[in-house]
């Protein structure tokens, strides 16, 4: 599968939450790129994995998620 940019609406409130997104993105096989806008809750993240697989990752962060799509 070709990488995509995948864009998630993610509630995080600081460089904590954001950080820990960031860490448990990173460290899964396929994620190429992970870019966090925190003011705008969003999570950016070039992968060759599907949006299910980021999803249930970003989940085991405990933080609320939701699938927004695919960047063009």
């Amino acid at each position: 599968m070709a990488s995509q940019i995948y864009e998630f609406n993610v509630e995080m409130t600081c460089g904590g939450c954001s950080g820990a997104v960031e860490k448990v993105l990173d460290s899964k096989s396929g994620v190429e790129n992970v870019r966090i806008d925190l003011p705008a809750k969003k999570v950016y993240v070039k992968s060759t994995l599907s949006s299910d697989e980021i999803l249930s990752y970003i989940k085991k962060t405990g933080k609320a998620c939701s699938f927004v799509g695919i960047q063009t």
